[in-house]
């Protein structure tokens, strides 16, 4: 079985404008969101293999909570700062585990999560996690399939 679950980042602070977009932390309600969310995947009994991340400090700090909720180590790509669809994809793919997690942004996670669900998933708000499941063991079948399941939790 194949599974990948998409983590938008959780809402930043966007009260400092001169900070570089890669440097905005999490605003309160990201870091109340983020753990929340985190504790409901792994409370789902779900076990990840991977945890990949975007550098940007808004998606680290979110992939720090779930790498300690799921007890597994935060991989941080430079490559998912911002990474379209595609990109997203073939680096949970490259990884070669049977479940993986990528915590990064949009337009990229709305894009994947919609073309995955066929249109079901229309948006990914902010500490959205998308959970995508293939009966499939190898990721090349599995990412030229439709998914057997999918289903989208949101902190709201």
């Amino acid at each position: 079985m194949t599974k990948l679950v998409l983590v938008r980042h959780a809402k930043s602070d966007w009260g400092d404008p001169d900070l570089d977009d890669h440097d905005r932390p999490l605003n309160d309600r990201g870091l109340r969101d983020a753990p929340r969310m985190a504790a409901q995947l792994a409370e789902s009994g779900f076990l990840a293999d991977a945890i990949l991340s975007s550098t940007a400090l808004r998606a680290a700090t979110t992939a720090d909570f779930f790498g300690a909720a799921l007890g597994v180590p935060v991989e941080l790509q430079e490559r998912l700062y911002g990474a379209p669809a595609s990109l997203l994809l073939l680096a949970a793919a490259e990884r070669g585990v049977g479940a993986v997690v990528v915590v990064a942004h949009d337009p990229g996670m709305t894009v994947l999560a919609g073309q995955l669900s066929d249109g079901g998933i229309g948006h990914m708000p902010t500490c959205a996690v998308a959970t995508f499941s293939w009966d499939e063991d190898d990721w090349d079948v599995a990412t030229a399939v439709d998914p057997e399941s999918w289903s989208l939790d949101t902190p709201r």
